[in-house]
């Protein structure tokens, strides 16, 4: 496999890059100067390098804790619990919440392998032990895996002295908060419901 090959295989591995755009990227990058080149896989390896999950939260930071876990004006009380670290970003653009973060690395799967071990729950469970959390928000995507997700979780913190919610429904189904946008999260933040 040639050079050129080789990175347009590596593009496509990309979420929402297909083929085709990973051939235009390619093709885009190789007009692109040598130091324009050199730059982007220095900041790739830079990155891959300086990035890593808060040891509290799980959202992608270069210190640690991360900024939101650090910040005292946040609430401690509450946790929003999320898929991914790109949807903490989404929802704190909202500005309807002020609380930290739980980033689950995931959501459960079976079909495709993921269990309970393979994310970030156990953190989760320790926290509302720890004491001092009043409400879990489940901000899991609308998809059937996401909703398997949140009434897992939702079972997992049953009999434990913590109100767990779920964002209100009017999110589209099958969809990702990632693409949401701010109006329509604000307002599922705003109109969140108890589960049980």
């Amino acid at each position: 496999m040639g050079a050129i090959e080789e990175l347009i295989t590596e593009l496509a591995r990309l979420p929402g890059i297909g083929r085709k755009t990973a051939q235009r990227l390619t093709f885009h990058l190789l007009q692109q100067s040598p130091e324009q080149a050199q730059r982007l896989g220095s900041i790739l390896a830079s990155v891959s390098e300086r990035v890593r999950p808060c040891e509290e939260c799980g959202n992608l930071t270069e210190g640690q804790p991360c900024d939101i876990c650090r910040d005292p004006r946040r609430d401690r009380t509450l946790i929003c619990v999320v898929e991914e670290p790109s949807t903490v970003g989404v929802v704190d653009r909202s500005t309807e919440f002020r609380g930290h973060y739980h980033v689950l690395g995931g959501r459960l799967s079976p079909l495709d392998g993921i269990g309970p071990d393979a994310l970030r729950l156990d953190r989760l469970v320790q926290r509302v032990r720890d004491g001092g959390i009043r409400e879990v928000i489940l901000a899991t995507n609308p998809s059937m895996e996401g909703e398997v997700t949140a009434t897992y979780i939702q079972q997992l913190l049953a009999g434990m002295d913590v109100r767990v919610t779920r964002l209100a429904r009017g999110l589209p189904m099958g969809g990702d908060l990632e693409y949401v946008d701010g109006v329509t999260l604000a307002h599922a933040l705003v109109a969140r419901q108890n589960l049980g």
